[in-house]
């Protein structure tokens, strides 16, 4: 999940929602990368709290690896982006769908990640 999916289901958006609960029932992993929750994080709430509580956060140096090749060949690269590519090299290297508050944002990352499967919270 990237930050906006995060975003959704704090808002409590139905799309999202529907992936927490999925989850929920045992047929969804929701896999956070630990940058998405530094970009997400801005205060403790009992949602949030719930929300982290039912993912799983992960940090992987082969990600970052994989999201900083990728990054070496795209222009105007920022944080936002930076976080990006690490959600995706994450989603690469689990075999993983994206899912995202904004497709668009991934459109310049997905020639580098050709397997990752892109979905809308």
């Amino acid at each position: 999940m990237d930050t906006g999916a995060l975003i959704a289901a704090e808002r409590g958006q139905e799309r999202a929602a529907r992936f927490f609960r999925l989850a929920h029932v045992g047929r969804a992993r929701l896999v956070v990368p630990l940058p998405v929750v530094a970009e997400w994080w801005r205060g403790r709430t009992d949602l949030r709290d719930s929300i982290l509580a039912a993912t799983s956060v992960v940090a992987s140096v082969e990600a970052a690896k994989a999201a900083g090749l990728a990054l070496a060949h795209i222009r105007n690269v920022d944080g936002t982006v930076t976080v990006d590519a690490i959600v995706m090299a994450t989603a690469a290297l689990l075999a993983a769908v994206v899912v995202t508050g904004d497709v668009a944002d991934f459109s310049r990352l997905a020639a580098h990640f050709p397997g990752v499967t892109l979905l809308t919270a």
